[in-house]
């Protein structure tokens, strides 16, 4: 597989590059991308395709669950850097179909890290339970799913505007925050708020 990348750089670098040359010598002397994204990890998406945002863009943090962490050094030095020193002007967190991180609030696993990450995101189960019955069949299963990925990017705004540094960008009028869902199926990205 690893070869494969290679190959792919290669024709990246003689296709595309070669084509947008003057655009990626511009951004060898600095970026300036306008949003910072949030994103899941999974490798089923790739944010610059399903955008078509060109390099330099997007300024991106991507994590199981698109979780916004609470009192986590990582997420808090990426967020910083973005509002203060690269001065975006936009902060989406997108969500997805089909992620792995809600099918696994409902299992039982022997994992060390994986449950105590998705912590993060485990309130956006309990909300939607509270509000359905226990889905019986597999459509209404997938439906639930939707459900809590689409409330846990709700929930993981509540969590980004817990941030000092989100509130006092909020409050100069400084920011914009979007929460976005992204469906595999069709390829359609949509806002949720």
């Amino acid at each position: 597989m690893i070869d494969n990348l290679f190959e792919g750089n290669k024709k990246f670098r003689e296709g595309f590059f070669k084509e947008n040359k003057a655009h990626y010598e511009e951004l060898t002397r600095g970026q300036s991308p306008t949003v910072l994204w949030i994103g899941c990890s999974d490798s089923r998406l790739q944010t610059g395709h399903i955008t078509q945002a060109k390099a330099g863009t997007l300024f991106m943090h991507r994590n199981i669950g698109n979780v916004v962490p609470l009192f986590d050094w990582n997420f808090a030095t990426v967020l910083e850097y973005a509002i203060r020193h690269l001065k975006i002007k936009d902060i989406v967190i997108c969500g997805h179909s089909d992620c792995g991180a809600i099918k696994a609030l409902d299992k039982e696993t022997d994992d060390v890290y994986i449950p105590l990450w998705l912590n993060n995101a485990v309130e956006a189960k309990r909300r939607i339970d509270a509000k359905i019955d226990t889905p019986k069949t597999p459509a209404a299963m997938k439906e639930r799913s939707h459900m809590i990925e689409v409330e846990n990017v709700k929930l993981q705004i509540e969590h980004l505007m817990m941030y000092p540094v989100v509130k006092e960008a909020l409050k100069e009028k400084k920011i914009q925050i979007h929460g976005l869902y992204y469906n595999l199926e069709n390829g359609e990205l949509s806002r949720i708020t």
